[in-house]
């Protein structure tokens, strides 16, 4: 089995000890490809240089809504320029934050709409953050017709009634740890209701790490913790489970599948 890992921040300071001996071993046991995510400016330079580095590693540029304060239309350039690099996959994550509001609403709203706007008129799937602001997150992405560039919204928070109508936007669904702990009745739910062929595996890596484990610091490895729960949700093999979420994260970010 080789699980792609779609939303990862290994670039995270709290790797910085072992980082190169966490990313090979990930690549040595049941990882079979990794999106590493931006969130600034810096972190889309850093998850850039990360796939430069790593032959599974793939990256995701842009600016989440705890950064829109930060944004300028210069960095905005220096965002566009990166997302030409040869590896970068997503314009992400990008997003609504209304959780802990870092940043001006207005201005969170702002930038994730431009960020939507570039990645819709360059055909690049996105990367979507959502906590808190469903009505305002889903009246902006019913402005753009995702149908063919794609996307996903990260570790879902919604209703099952967000997520159907997230479907019919032609937009994946990405699922990770918080499956497994024990006040996720929501999020079964959802997993139940959405088709397997929709749903992506991700850590969010170095959070949200999965029971039993929850605790620890989180990498693409525990990903299996993930995919053993939705098998049982599904009442499918882990193996389908696996194969099948691989093929959907290619399918998205347009990589070739390494199990085929």
């Amino acid at each position: 089995m080789m699980i792609f890992d779609t939303h990862a921040h290994l670039n995270d300071p709290r790797f910085d000890e072992d980082r190169d001996e966490v990313i090979r071993g990930c690549f040595d046991e049941n990882i079979g490809l990794i999106v590493n995510i931006g969130c600034c400016l810096e972190s889309s330079y850093d998850s850039v240089a990360l796939a430069k580095q790593y032959p599974g590693v793939y990256a995701a540029v842009g600016v989440h809504p705890h950064s829109a304060d930060e944004m300028t239309e210069e960095s905005f350039a220096e965002i566009k320029a990166l997302a030409k690099e040869e590896k970068v996959c997503a314009i992400g994550e990008i997003g609504l934050d209304y959780y802990y509001d870092n940043s001006e609403r207005e201005t969170q709203k702002y930038w994730f709409d431009r960020q939507l706007s570039y990645a819709a008129e360059i055909g690049m799937p996105v990367v979507i953050h959502n906590r808190d602001a469903h009505k305002d997150c889903m009246d902006i992405l019913r402005r753009y017709d995702l149908k063919e560039s794609s996307g996903v919204v990260h570790c879902f928070s919604g209703s099952v009634e967000i997520a159907r109508e997230v479907l019919k936007m032609g937009l994946y669904i990405s699922i990770g740890g918080a499956l497994t702990f024990k006040n996720a009745n929501r999020l079964l739910q959802v997993a139940d209701a959405v088709p397997l062929s929709k749903i992506l595996l991700e850590t969010d890596c170095p959070y949200l790490t999965p029971e039993p484990l929850r605790g620890k610091r989180n990498d693409p490895r525990k990903t299996i913790y993930v995919a053993q729960k939705l098998a049982e949700i599904k009442n499918v093999s882990v193996d389908e489970v696996v194969k099948t979420t691989m093929q959907n994260g290619c399918d998205l970010f347009r990589i070739k599948n390494p199990m085929q």
